[in-house]
Order: structure tokens, then sequence, then C-alpha cells
């Protein structure tokens, strides 16, 4: 096992936060240049964090309770985002209730933030029983080859998810496969916001996985890294606690983007959004994490998340 890097919990709450932001339409639609910014980076960077964290070191039992108890929670609120699309005016527009198309979107083609879960619990499966299987015969790149093969056929043969995204899970296995450092790799430096921003400025570079913006993955890290250690107390500390409870943040962040809906009406006076981007996302945080809070106490965690206690101090 490795030891807890705090500088992952860190990093998680920034691209959450992104994740938050750019899902509030009337954000995503005032801002698409910078929209599109965002998304060559934040999904990517999550799933390499998610790669990177994936181990192998549990039994069957123990990981097929891991497994269940991801499952279920997204089960539940990709069918509750599904039902909620085929009412509301939402992009995606869900005409067919019938259960095999729920059926569908939950276990082939999910809608809404969740389709990340459904992508992590794929590679997750995949990385575990490959490993598992192959441990004692090859080594590490030949493990990675094997994974990258099958993640390929899952996304080209099955659809079942996005190739170039699985690539950035199966680049944070290897990281951990070879025991790299995280921080050393990614090389700490504020001047990686030179050409990070000079990246950025041209529209054809903004692609998750094309050689600019596997750049822009790396230079965003290491410029975060950077600041990590330059920031108060106070906001570290919030971060850590963000990072930490990315999962329920994840889940019930709809709930509030959607609520959103009702009241911009009121921050129409500040046509640059970011009152109300700021007083959503606020909202969404205290909101989310007041929910989980709820479910512990009530002990509802249990039969949720399979965990006494789901909010992380």
């Amino acid at each position: 096992m490795k030891k807890h890097i705090p500088q992952l919990d860190y990093l998680k709450s920034i691209f959450i936060i992104l994740m938050i932001l750019f899902h509030l339409v009337y954000i995503g639609d005032t801002y698409p240049y910078l929209k599109k910014v965002v998304y060559t980076f934040h999904m990517p960077i999550f799933l390499i964090l998610s790669g990177y964290l994936s181990g192998i070191d549990k039994s069957i039992k123990q990981f097929f309770v891991s497994f269940w108890w991801l499952f279920l929670p997204y089960s539940i609120m990709e069918f509750g985002y599904v039902l909620v699309a085929s009412v509301l005016p939402v992009r995606e527009q869900i005409g067919d209730l019938s259960v095999l198309n729920i059926i569908r979107r939950i276990l082939i083609d999910p809608v809404g933030p969740y389709w990340y879960l459904h992508t992590l619990l794929l590679c997750r499966i995949v990385h575990y029983f490959i490993s598992r299987l192959f441990q004692y015969k090859l080594d590490n790149w030949g493990l990675l080859i094997i994974i990258g093969l099958c993640f390929w056929g899952i996304s080209k043969g099955a659809g079942l998810m996005s190739f170039s995204y699985s690539m950035y899970f199966l680049a944070g296995i290897g990281i951990r496969s070879f025991n790299l450092d995280f921080i050393k790799l990614f090389s700490p430096s504020v001047w990686s916001i030179i050409p990070l921003i000079v990246l950025c400025c041209f529209p054809e570079n903004l692609m998750e996985f094309n050689l600019a913006g596997c750049a822009i993955v790396y230079l965003m890290v290491s410029f975060l890294l950077k600041a990590y250690p330059l920031l108060p107390l106070p906001l570290v500390r919030l971060s850590l606690f963000i990072g930490k409870n990315t999962l329920c943040l994840l889940l019930f962040s709809p709930i509030f983007t959607m609520l959103s809906r009702m009241y911009l009406s009121l921050f129409m006076f500040e046509p640059t959004g970011i009152c109300f981007a700021l007083f959503t996302l606020v909202l969404t945080v205290l909101g989310c994490f007041a929910i989980t809070w709820c479910m512990d106490k009530l002990k509802i965690s249990p039969w949720f998340f399979g965990q006494n206690k789901m909010l992380k101090a």
C-alpha cells in the first residue's frame, strides 16, 4: 500500500469544483472556450488519479464488495437522472422510459455526469482481473499492454466507454506499477503556466488525447502541484476535505446544478455569471455534504455506500 499523498486530494478538489462549475449550463454557454479548455484536462487528470489509486491488493470477495458499493450508488443516481431528464428541459432528453432503456442507460450508455463512474467501474474490473490473471506471468509492460488491449476492445468493439479516457486511467496504473513518485514525475514548476497558456490559445490543441492535449494535462498538474505549498493553511484544509469527499459531490451535485435553473433569473443583473456561479458552487458543495451527513446520521449510508460514515473528516 502506498502512503497517503495529500496533494492528490488537493488536485481532486480542484477538478470536482471545475466539474460542478462547467455543468452549469449558463456558465458553459457564457464561456464556451474556457469550458473547452477545462474539459481538455479535468476529467483526464481525474482518471489518471483513479488509475493510480486503483489497487489489486484485495481478495476477489473484497474487490466485489468495493465494486458493488460503487455500482449501487452509481445505478441509483443514474436511474434518478434518467427519470428527471425525461421530464425536465435538460440537454440529454430521455423519451423512452422502458425498463430495457433504463437498464441500457445504467449498464451501457449513461447520461449526465455519471459516465465517469461507469468508465471507472469498467476500468477497475479489467485492471483487477487482468492483473490477477497475469500477475506472475508478465512484467509491468506486458500487463499494461494486455490491459490497454482490453480497454480498446471495450471502447472500440463494444462502445462502452471512451478509449482516450481509458488510456489516462491506464497511465495512472502505469505510474503506480512502476513505483514512480507521482509528485516528482509531474515536476512541480511555476513556469509550467507559460507553455500551458500558449497551448490553450489554439483551439486545435483542446482535445484530450492528441499530443498537445496530453501536454496540457501534464502542465496543469505541474503548475497546480507547485501552487499547493503556497496556499494558506485554511485553504489547504478545505481543499483536502473536499478532495476526500469527491464521490458524494459527484453523486449529488446534479441535484443542485439542475435546481440552479430555477433561480438563474435572479442573477441576470450581473451578466458575467460569476455571482451565479459562486453562489451555486457554495450551495452545491454545502448541499452535497449536508445530504451525506444526513445519510450518515440516519444510518442510510451503510445501505447506500456500504459504510457507516461516508463523510470523511
